[in-house]
């Protein structure tokens, strides 16, 4: 069974109503900007936002510059 679409959480904005949100956005400081993106990356992908995963190393290979593998 495939997941519904809650379409109740959504409004339409206006173009005004976006300006609006840009402004308070823009009032923020970055470090509130970062705290809220990472707020919601966290939701979005279920991370515990205080115990992220280690990022697996296995994919990368050292190399000198110019070296093909």
């Amino acid at each position: 069974m495939k997941p519904r679409l809650d379409r109740t959480s959504f409004t339409i904005n206006t173009p005004a109503s976006a300006d609006d949100k840009k402004e308070y956005w823009l009032s923020k400081t970055p470090d509130d900007r970062f705290a809220s993106a990472w707020y919601l990356i966290c939701c979005a992908f279920n991370i515990d936002p205080e115990n992220p995963p280690k990022m697996d190393k296995n994919y990368f290979v050292k190399r000198k510059h110019g070296e093909r593998p």
